[in-house]
């Protein structure tokens, strides 16, 4: 064996939510909760989650989202229109790498709730705004599986060169 393997590394992956992604709802609820696999890194400007009605409109709440542990909870504004509401969000996994994804949940009985204003969301969460194109793998930077098949080729030629014995002399 030439070496030892270390613990693998990898993205946060949600195991739950609060509604429940494809639930529906008589009634909006007043957070999202979001329970990932493992820890979530908090802090300013590093976890985001949206609320996205059918004609548009944004029902999170003012401030960002409070991060415990794996558990992520937005405050929501008092849902509207009745119909299917995309949640995004962008999280900051417990490797150091963003992962944005989305779930949906249907509202079926109307609220009256209005949503919050554009200038509001941009203001009390940049991030909200521009979580819903994102990708899982943060969108920016080189993929990992570069990195991975570079490792991969520099430790094959490694083995290749020690198993062929190095360069042979001339000899005169």
């Amino acid at each position: 064996m030439l070496g030892v393997a270390g613990p693998a590394l990898a993205h946060n992956v949600l195991v739950s939510s609060n509604p429940l992604a494809g639930s529906s709802v008589e009634t909006g609820p007043a957070t999202i909760t979001l329970t990932f696999d493992q820890p979530v890194n908090g802090g300013p400007g590093l976890n985001a989650v949206s609320v996205v009605s059918p004609d548009g409109g944004h029902w999170e709440g003012v401030g960002e989202p409070t991060v415990r542990d794996n558990v992520v909870t937005a405050q929501l504004r008092p849902l509207g229109p009745a119909g299917e509401y995309t949640v995004s969000y962008r999280i900051l996994s417990a490797d150091g790498h963003p992962v944005t994804e989305s779930l949906k949940f249907t509202l079926t009985k109307a609220g009256s709730g209005t949503p919050a204003p554009a200038s509001e969301i941009a203001a009390a969460n940049p991030a909200a705004t521009s979580t819903a194109g994102g990708t899982a793998d943060g969108g920016g930077g080189v993929p990992i599986w570069v990195w991975i098949l570079g490792a991969v080729v520099l430790l094959g030629g490694g083995v290749f060169l020690a198993l062929r014995g190095g360069v042979k002399e001339d000899s005169r």
